[in-house]
């Protein structure tokens, strides 16, 4: 039997590696799916993206690449619809975020012939997989690809530390500036 074709959105390459190993008890080997405008700066965007794009190659694993740096419009895109107020906190932006890199990702599922789309941002216990899981389901049914959703938090501990066992760049936060200046303050 043909293992069902998944589309894995990845958000950086130490939350992928058990991600991966978990799928691939399912005998499910997904393409990674590069798609991340959130992340700032530029210099640690090229460093989840060069990581990913290293570690893809040494697994691999086929890396389907928007490398699309959209820091203005990320953070455009996060105003309030009266644009009076940055809906800088968090449910807000998350769920901007979500459904942006979601919704790239279930449109390139869908226009490539993928079975299923899902994310690695399912292994951190620091994202609201509820949200994570309806904006899914929402998109799957919008883009007529199915969302698989897979709680992978338990293997979080355990992704990190064979994360830094390879050597793979280890970011310190989400990715957004939001992110970033909560990380530090």
């Amino acid at each position: 039997m043909t293992p069902t074709r998944l589309l894995l959105h990845t958000c950086c390459a130490p939350c992928s590696v058990k991600c991966i190993d978990s799928l691939a008890e399912e005998n499910i080997r997904p393409a990674l799916f590069w798609y991340n405008p959130n992340i700032h700066p530029f210099t640690e965007y090229r460093e989840r993206r060069d990581t990913l794009v290293k570690f893809a190659a040494d697994t691999g694993l086929e890396l389907i690449s928007n490398d699309e740096y959209g820091l203005r419009p990320f953070v455009q895109g996060i105003y309030t619809k009266d644009a009076t107020e940055f809906a800088d906190k968090t449910p807000q932006r998350c769920t901007y975020c979500y459904r942006l890199r979601l919704e790239k990702t279930a449109a390139r599922a869908a226009e490539a012939g993928f079975d299923y789309f899902s994310t690695t941002l399912l292994i951190s216990p620091y994202q609201n997989h509820d949200l994570i899981h309806s904006i899914g389901e929402e998109l799957g049914e919008a883009y007529c690809v199915k969302f698989l959703y897979r709680d992978f938090r338990p293997l979080f501990r355990a992704g990190q530390a064979k994360a830094r066992e390879l050597g793979l760049y280890m970011q310190k936060y989400c990715g957004c500036i939001f992110s970033e200046e909560e990380r530090y303050t």
